[in-house]
């Protein structure tokens, strides 16, 4: 495991695949870490690229600040940038799951310049998340309120069973004890301060409407938490080279249930 460092925060970081290849970032969603690409990753540098996982900012064990305000997306956006920029590169490919999906979308939007393609994976463009809560998106969101309690969702969470009611049954027991256990109560309570930070994230200005690199946006129809309005509108939002792509039968944990099929999408958009 290697690291990099933003603001005296360290994260940790993995490095696969050939130190002068192109670039592909790999962003984890919640309550993840970077062993949900552990399927995917093996593909991509084993077609000659660079391959960076990294926990992210509440994940890290040195990179877990305190207070809501910490997480707001601007700076899960530039902790992303520092990885870039720690990695000596200009461009990369960047490829985001669930809430890494959505600082994906962000950072895209932020710094085009630094991205040559983008692969969302079930999070969609967040005009288009926007567009459709009141078309049925809204009950499907119902835990963005729930985790803003304090103390109780650290307490309910994570279970197999409420991890279920949001994304499907496609994560085991197993595997959710894995991302979970690390984590431990203050990495918990960092994770879900991506949720309370929501409604400073609103507020924040500086991001464009429509994202303007060629994107492939990743879809599954047995996904409980995103809807297929939300999913089918993304295109509307995006002026370059699109893909959406559904995968039928598939759980809201696309990388960890459908790793070979995401690896192919993933290195259909960056060859294409």
């Amino acid at each position: 495991m290697d690291t990099f460092s933003r603001q005296g925060l360290v994260f940790d970081v993995t490095d696969s695949g050939p130190d002068d290849a192109e670039v592909v970032v790999l962003l984890h969603g919640f309550p993840q870490n970077h062993r949900e690409w552990a399927g995917v990753t093996p593909y991509l540098a084993g077609a000659g690229y660079r391959v960076l996982a990294p926990d992210q900012r509440g994940y890290s064990p040195g990179a877990r600040p305190a207070g809501r305000r910490a997480y707001v997306q601007s700076n899960l956006v530039d902790d992303v940038l520092a990885l870039v920029d720690a990695a000596g590169a200009q461009k990369v490919h960047l490829v985001g799951h669930d809430w890494g999906a959505a600082v994906a979308w962000a950072f895209t939007s932020r710094h085009p310049d630094r991205v040559r393609t983008l692969t969302a994976v079930s999070v969609p463009h967040p005009k288009a998340f926007a567009w459709a809560m009141p078309r049925g998106q809204l009950l499907k969101s119902w835990y963005l309120a729930a985790f803003q309690l304090p103390v109780l969702p650290e307490r309910l969470l994570p279970t197999h069973r409420v991890l279920s009611l949001v994304g499907g049954n496609g994560l085991t027991a197993e595997q959710l004890r894995a991302y979970v256990e690390p984590l431990g109560r203050d990495g918990l309570t960092g994770a879900l301060n991506w949720y309370r930070a929501l409604p400073w994230s609103q507020r924040e200005k500086g991001y464009a409407d429509r994202c303007t690199v060629p994107t492939t946006y990743v879809w599954s129809d047995g996904d409980t938490a995103l809807g297929r309005a939300s999913a089918e509108a993304t295109e509307r939002y995006v002026d370059a080279p699109y893909r959406f792509a559904v995968l039928p039968g598939v759980s809201h944990w696309i990388p960890d249930e459908a790793p070979d099929t995401l690896a192919e999408l993933i290195l259909d958009r960056i060859t294409g």
